[in-house]
């Protein structure tokens, strides 16, 4: 192969010998040099890029030769041609850097350092220099002396948040995190406007950080800069943000009371923001005691009307997070929700405590005519927005259909198709027509209408519809009769009534009926349910694992991996089974909904 290439070479000198032009010949000699470059052939190489430099003395033919001479070992020729550039090229400091890397490569640590230092003391106001000659000490592995640069260049300037960027990223490759946070906070010191972009940098470099180094650098740095300057108002938003970032929001609401102690005149605004922020996380004792406090300031404070509507928002959160509320407990939500109503009133602001009375009433406290009434007052409001009176229509439907209305709930679920036939809503109602027609045993009609469903550019509806139409298409194909899937729609129906007793049994026949059949997978996931509503978390978690085990490739395995992980994680408080769930989901069915879900539960967990 070198012997092709001396040949090549050869070929392309004598075609440049050939050619009159001078600047066609140096460029094919330039061509020569870097092939002989590429291909490790330095000697060849240096002998071109002398006589190139030497008719040309432009950078980069310089470039080209000092690194030659380098891959050859010849540190020397290197430190003089750099040397000799510098004489006529004065304001190339990079200069320095490359006499003070000839040395370097020879282990003469404190000759090259030499000139290190030299190229950070020429440093001058002229800034032009500086950006190539800290590039250089970066090429090298020398970012003490870029930070070293850029600090010249502060000083002889006055300017201390000159190339903020540029030391902040050198901090970052050095893995000095302390360094890199005080940089931050120095520039909050001057300009605390920049508090936002500051936050979205250093959350882009916690993400990236190898380690939880950075994160503690941080939270070490902000106590410090707390504690030195508990009046400044920026370094507590900060630490709440911080707290925020790291998901402990009992330490940002402690840091949030301190901003409203101190700063009353904001209004609660970060006990506000924490409030929400633990709401959406979950953290809902962190959230109801920040809304708690809110309300303290008393009706006359800005954010009383929404703390009274958040709190009871998370606690109907926690009714569906935990399957089942005790009597007492309903009892008392129930009227702390009629207190509400009757303090805010019924009005546009206090919808969604409205809608959520009527959820409560109607699946836990069993009274579905005053479910009713609360939805109809909602429909009574004045200038309701046409978007929220079809969600409440297609809420009151379901309540119907609950009660046993089913003429009626199906009214209402074709008036929000027809009023929005092209959008979420409209496909919501239709999916909701079909599986009603699916309780009533039209499974053709059904089927037809959640076929075209499938296509929804709602990926929650069209998942949805796949999985109840697989459900009558498989079970309408191996029953000619239909006989036990009217079975189980009937059962279905019942589970969706709350009557689990009635629905338990109906499930239970089906098995008993047949040794065999497509619908048991789905059969042991309604009774997990069952079992879930009735707080008997052992036995769902059972026939979960039943499902998993014996019907990995059916519909439902991934619906109960992560109901199973969820179950083990919140309610029997088995975090390694928890982990599995989560890890074996996005594992063996990375295309499911729930990735998503379940990757984030995952991280969440594996942190704790």
């Amino acid at each position: 192969m070198k012997c092709m290439g001396n040949i090549l070479a050869m070929c392309v000198l004598a075609i440049a010998m050939l050619l009159p032009s001078v600047s066609v010949a140096q460029q094919s000699q330039e061509q020569m040099a870097a092939y002989y470059f590429d291909n490790g052939d330095f000697q060849q190489a240096a002998q071109l890029y002398e006589s190139l430099y030497k008719r040309t003395t432009n950078r980069f033919y310089y470039q080209r030769l000092y690194a030659t001479y380098l891959q050859m070992g010849e540190y020397k020729d290197a430190a003089k041609l750099a040397e000799k550039r510098l004489k006529s090229n004065p304001r190339e400091l990079q200069l320095y850097v490359d006499q003070g890397n000839a040395y370097q490569a020879q282990k003469q640590a404190k000759k090259a350092e030499k000139y290190f230092d030299k190229a950070v003391e020429s440093v001058t106001s002229n800034l032009a220099p500086v950006p190539d000659l800290a590039m250089a000490f970066i090429n090298i592995g020398r970012h003490d002396y870029a930070i070293r640069t850029y600090q010249a260049a502060r000083e002889k300037t006055r300017n201390k948040q000159l190339y903020f960027t540029e030391v902040v990223g050198v901090y970052q490759a050095m893995g000095d995190y302390n360094a890199m946070t005080q940089e931050y906070f120095n520039l909050l010191d001057n300009q605390p406007r920049m508090v936002s972009s500051v936050q979205i940098n250093m959350q882009k470099a916690m993400a990236e950080a190898p380690d939880d180094r950075l994160a503690e650098g941080v939270k070490q740095a902000l106590v410090q800069r707390v504690r030195e300057h508990p009046e400044n108002q920026t370094y507590l938003e900060m630490m709440i943000w911080f707290s925020i970032q790291q998901k402990d929001f009992a330490f940002a609401l402690t840091q949030a009371e301190a901003v409203d102690a101190r700063f009353p005149d904001k209004g609660g605004e970060q006990l506000f923001r924490v409030a929400q922020i633990a709401q959406q996380n979950e953290a809902y004792d962190v959230a109801a005691e920040a809304y708690q406090l809110l309300q303290r300031k008393g009706p006359e404070s800005p954010h009383y009307f929404a703390s009274r509507v958040g709190e009871l928002e998370v606690d109907f959160a926690r009714i569906n997070h935990n399957y089942r509320i005790d009597s007492k407990d309903f009892q008392n939500l129930r009227k702390r929700y009629e207190d509400a109503i009757a303090e805010l009133g019924k009005n546009e602001r206090t919808i969604p405590i409205m809608r959520h009375y009527a959820t409560l009433m109607a699946y836990h406290g069993g009274d579905a005519q005053a479910a009713v009434s609360m939805l109809d007052d909602v429909l009574e409001i004045p200038r309701l927005k046409p978007n929220v009176r079809d969600e409440v229509k297609l809420e009151l439907g379901d309540l119907l259909l609950f009660a046993g209305a089913i003429w009626d709930a199906s009214l209402l679920y074709m008036q929000v198709e027809k009023a929005n036939k092209n959008d979420l809503l409209g496909a919501q109602a239709k999916f909701k027509n079909a599986k009603l027609s699916y309780y009533n045993h039209d499974f053709e009609w059904a089927n037809s209408q959640l076929k075209v469903l499938r296509s929804s550019t709602s990926k929650l509806v069209a998942n949805d519809a796949m999985e109840l139409s697989l459900l009558i298409s498989d079970n309408m194909e191996d029953d000619s009769t239909y006989g036990m899937l009217e079975l189980f729609a009937d059962a279905d129906l019942l589970l969706y009534r709350n009557r689990l007793d009635s629905a338990w049994q109906a499930y239970d026949a089906i098995s008993r009926a047949s040794l065999s059949h497509p619908l048991f997978d789905e059969v042991l996931m309604r009774k997990a349910q069952i079992r879930m509503k009735q707080a008997r978390y052992a036995d769902a978690d059972s026939l979960l694992q039943h499902l998993v085990d014996f019907y990995p490739y059916d519909i439902t395995a991934d619906d109960a991996l992560i109901l199973m992980a969820e179950l083990n994680e919140d309610q029997l408080d088995n975090k390694q089974k928890a982990l599995e769930c989560y890890e074996k989901l996005l594992i063996d069915y990375p295309t499911s909904l729930y990735s998503d879900r379940a990757r984030k539960r995952y991280n969440a967990l594996k942190a704790r």
